[in-house]
C-alpha cells in the first residue's frame, strides 16, 4: 500500500481532530479528500507528511512507518500544502535549485521538472511576477524534485480562475496516470472543495466529517449506482406513510409545506410511477423533479449539520 492509515486520533487540548481514522491507498491511485471546513483534513494531511503526530494510532507511507522512520518515510513524500510556501522574490529556476540542493538532486532533475510542469517559458521570472495558476505549477515542481512516489495535495486549486483551475488539474491528472518523466505515475492525495476536480481526475473519494470517515467509494461506483431522488410538491399535506407503496421507494420525507423528497432504488424514471400515485389517491402534481445522486448530493447528505458529530 501506498498510504495506510489505521485508528488515527488527533486531540488539540480537548477538542477532537480526528477520531479513529482509518483507510489504505493502493499504489498509482488518485484519491480525493472532501469534507467541511474544520472536518480534519489538513490535520490528517499533516500527519502524514510527519509535520504533525498523531494522539493515537498508526499511520505509514510507501510501505514506511512514520512512527520511527519519518526521515525515509518523507523521502517519498512530495507535499503541495494549502499556503503554497515560496520565496517570492527568488527566479523560479533559482528557487528549485535551491530546494534541489537540500536534496542533493542532480541539475538534471531541475530540467526535468521544469519540463514537466510547464514552467520552461517562466523559468527565468522572478515568482513575484507570476499568475496564482504558475506559481502552483512552481509549487508542484518543488514537490516532484526528489521524485516522490507519493504526493499530498492540500488544496492545490484553491484561488484559481476557471481556465487555471483546469490547466492544474490536468498536470496533477499527468502527474498521477501519465509517465511524461519516463517513470511510473505517482500515488496522489489531495483535499478539495471542487467536486467537479474529484469528479474529474479522481479514481475514488473519501469523505470526512466531524474527524470520522462517513465515506469511502470508488467513483465508477459512485456513477453506476442506481439511487434516484425525486423532489415532489402536491396540493396538500399527506403522510409519508402513505408512500410507502411507491415501487422501489427506499425513503420518503417531508422537506417543507407540501414538498417531499422520495428516494428510489432504480434506474427507471421514477416521475410517472410517482404521478400516477398522486392521480390514483386524489393528489395533484404542482411539481416533480428528478435528480440522479452524484457526489455533491453524497457530500450534501453526509456533511449536513443535523448529522451531528
Amino acid at each position: 500500500m501506498s498510504i495506510t492509515v489505521e485508528g488515527i486520533s488527533k486531540f488539540y487540548g480537548e477538542q477532537k481532530a480526528l477520531d479513529k481514522v482509518s483507510f489504505s491507498i493502493e499504489k498509482g491511485e488518485i484519491v480525493g479528500f472532501l469534507g467541511p471546513n474544520g472536518a480534519g483534513k489538513s490535520t490528517l494531511m499533516k500527519i502524514l507528511t510527519g509535520y504533525l503526530a498523531p494522539s493515537e494510532g498508526l499511520a505509514s507511507v510507501n510501505n514506511i512507518p512514520l512512527s520511527g522512520n519519518l526521515l525515509e518515510a518523507q523521502r517519498s513524500i512530495g507535499y503541495l500544502p494549502e499556503h503554497n510556501p515560496l520565496y517570492t522574490e527568488m527566479y523560479v529556476r533559482e528557487f528549485l535549485s535551491f530546494n534541489a540542493s537540500i536534496y542533493k538532486i542532480e541539475k538534471i532533475r531541475i530540467e526535468e521538472v521544469i519540463y514537466l510542469t510547464g514552467l520552461t517559458s517562466e523559468a527565468n521570472k522572478k515568482i513575484e511576477q507570476l499568475s496564482k495558476g504558475y506559481r502552483q505549477r512552481v509549487g508542484l515542481a518543488a514537490a516532484l524534485l526528489h521524485d516522490p512516489a507519493v504526493l499530498i495535495l492540500d488544496e492545490p486549486t484553491t484561488g484559481l480562475d476557471p481556465n487555471q483551475l483546469v490547466e492544474i488539474r490536468n498536470l496533477i491528472l499527468s502527474i498521477g496516470k501519465d509517465q511524461l518523466d519516463g517513470k511510473a505515475g505517482k500515488t496522489i492525495f489531495l483535499s478539495t472543495h471542487i467536486m467537479q476536480e474529484v469528479e474529474a481526475i479522481c479514481d475514488r473519494v473519501i469523505i470526512i466529517n466531524n474527524g470520522k470517515i462517513v465515506a469511502d467509494k470508488k467513483m465508477n461506483e459512485l456513477r453506476d449506482e442506481q439511487e434516484q431522488i425525486i423532489h415532489v410538491e402536491f396540493d396538500y399535506l399527506i403522510e409519508e406513510i402513505a408512500l410507502k407503496n411507491l415501487p422501489n421507494l427506499i425513503s420518503a420525507r417531508n422537506i417543507g409545506g407540501f414538498h417531499y423528497e422520495l428516494r428510489f432504488d432504480s434506474k427507471k424514471d421514477m416521475r410517472p410511477d410517482v404521478f400516477d400515485f398522486a392521480h390514483d389517491n386524489g393528489l395533484k402534481t404542482l411539481q416533480l423533479n428528478r435528480k440522479t445522486r452524484n457526489l455533491e448530493s453524497l457530500f450534501a447528505e453526509l456533511t449536513a449539520p443535523d448529522r451531528g458529530a
